[in-house]
Formats: structure tokens, C-alpha cells, sequence
């Protein structure tokens, strides 16, 4: 230990380097850690007299890492961040045996919940707590130990592992479907009313780019239920108010048991993914590989 407090520089210098560099200045810097311009200038003075090189290039009115500082910068926020989330980890007091996963309203609702009670039967002694959010949330702190998304795969927060697409095809209920005229082609849709949902997912499919990959125009025109989440959609559709899409993965089981029937052949393959991603910092528990083993089984 005595041999490593030699080899690593003060850490009230490495803080004051830390936060100026990723600041990209030693006056907000200096705003964040509660001291004045002067004392940050003077701790990076010192740990650049002790490397025996500049870390910043001293420009007009900002300053800019060298090669070396920026080498310098990545190592310590690295570190000062690993620190954060053990540190965030130790506070939470979370129970080792308990594995916190993250998922959207319907894919907890129409694909996990459903399933998950195999994983459970594997791993009893694994205790399992599902937080279901639609909004977009960052999982490298906190208690989330994986998060199942959808979407392209390219998120800082974690290393995503690809579990599977999706294909998207009108469905109603099957009352719907005895009650009302038949759909012979997708232009047929436009005569009922069709049930959409809200999202902020860019790479979401509804109904226009649906209609329109089948060059069909006017879904905007059309009657229908317009619905905040994506389940109330399809609760909407298995009560008989309309057409809604469906998402293979997700109303595959409504499906299978009849409650929901497939309208046409015609469908689309979604442009993004399912995912699940892991935080870098959980990728070593157990119970963790165990459920990513589970989910890709």
C-alpha cells in the first residue's frame, strides 16, 4: 500500500484534474467541487510539475487536453466512476440473492411475466424484483442488474447481448374478426378503426410506417383509439374496439390461446431488437450469467 500511495498523485490533484477535464474548463470545474478557479489551477499546476508535462493547453478563453491528458482522463474517470457506483451499490443494501430486472410495460406484461417462472423453478433461491419503466433510464448505478430493451444494441450504459427481432402484422379479437367485414387486403384496414400508441422509440413501428411499407396511405385519416402505452393498445384490440399491430414476441401467447387472431399474411420485420443489457459492473454475479444464460436458452 505505501508503494502505491508513492506511485498514484494526491487525490484532491486528481479530482480537480478529473473534473476540469471532463468540464473542458477550470472555472466550472472549480463551481462543481465548491473551490475557487485559483485552487483547481493550482492543483493541475502541481500534478503537471509532478508528470513533468502539460495535461491542458492554455487557450483564449478555454483550455483543451493534450494527448497525454486526455490519456490521463479517460483512466480517471474510469476509476472516479467505478468508485461512484460501488459506493452507490454498498448504500442501496441490496440482498445478494436478489436480482433487479428492468423491463418495458409490455415486455414484462406480454413476454417476461409469463416466463419468468422457469427461470425461477432453475434458480429458486434467486430473488427476483421487476421494475417495469417505458421511459429510457440509465442502469450503470443504482440497484438494476440487467435491463431487457429494445432497440439497436448501442447503449453506453451497459454490454448488450442480442436476444431476438420481431415481426409486426395486424390483430384483432376474435369476435372482431366474426363481426366485421372481412380484411381481403391491406387497404381493407383503412375501413376499420385502428388502434395506436404512443411512443418516443424512433425505431417503434405504427401504423404509418407500417400502412406505408405496404404503400398504403391515410392511417392518420382513420378512426381509432389512440392509446398511452403500447398494453392498453392491445387490451383495447382483445375488447373488440379495433385493429391493432401486433408484435409477434409479444402477442405470441394471445395468439396461441385464441384471445387474438392474425388479420393478413402482410407484416414487416422490425428495424431494431430485443436486448438484454448489463450493466459492466454486474457482469460477474452468479445470478446474473444465469439469467442471461436463461434468457438466450
Amino acid at each position: 500500500m505505501v508503494n502505491l500511495r508513492k506511485k498514484i498523485p494526491p487525490l484532491t490533484a486528481l479530482t480537480a484534474f478529473e473534473s476540469a477535464a471532463r468540464l473542458s474548463s477550470f472555472t466550472r470545474a472549480a463551481l462543481e467541487l465548491g473551490v475557487t478557479q485559483a485552487a483547481v489551477s493550482r492543483q493541475i499546476h502541481l500534478l503537471e510539475e509532478d508528470f513533468g508535462f502539460p495535461l491542458f493547453e492554455r487557450l483564449h478563453r478555454r483550455v483543451e487536453l493534450t494527448e497525454k491528458g486526455k490519456t490521463l482522463a479517460g483512466v480517471t474517470g474510469d476509476a472516479f466512476n467505478m468508485i461512484a457506483d460501488t459506493v452507490a451499490d454498498l448504500r442501496l443494501e441490496k440482498p445478494d440473492d436478489q436480482l433487479v430486472i428492468s423491463a418495458t410495460i409490455s415486455f414484462a406484461h406480454f413476454w417476461l411475466l409469463p416466463r419468468i417462472g422457469s427461470f425461477s423453478q432453475m434458480h429458486p433461491n434467486v430473488k427476483l424484483r421487476i421494475i417495469t419503466q417505458d421511459s429510457w433510464t440509465k442502469i450503470d448505478g443504482g440497484d438494476i442488474d440487467v435491463a431487457l430493451r429494445y432497440g439497436n444494441g448501442t447503449w453506453s450504459d451497459g454490454q448488450a447481448q442480442f436476444l431476438f427481432d420481431d415481426e409486426v402484422f395486424p390483430i384483432c379479437s376474435a369476435e372482431y374478426a366474426k363481426t366485421n367485414a372481412p380484411i381481403v387486403s391491406v387497404a381493407d384496414l383503412l375501413k376499420h378503426p385502428l388502434i395506436s400508441s404512443d411512443t418516443d422509440d424512433p425505431t417503434w413501428t405504427g401504423w404509418d410506417e407500417w400502412l406505408a411499407a405496404h404503400s398504403i396511405q391515410g392511417a392518420a385519416k382513420t378512426r381509432g383509439i389512440h392509446c398511452s402505452f403500447y398494453t392498453e393498445a392491445i387490451y383495447a384490440a382483445l375488447n373488440g374496439q379495433g385493429v391493432a399491430l401486433g408484435w409477434k414476441r409479444l402477442v405470441g401467447d394471445l395468439l396461441e390461446q385464441g384471445r387474438l387472431v392474425r388479420l393478413t399474411e402482410a407484416s414487416i420485420k422490425t428495424r431494431a431488437g430485443y436486448f438484454v443489457v448489463v450493466p459492466k459492473r454486474r457482469a460477474g454475479k452468479d445470478y446474473v450469467r444465469q439469467f442471461v444464460a436463461w434468457l438466450g436458452g
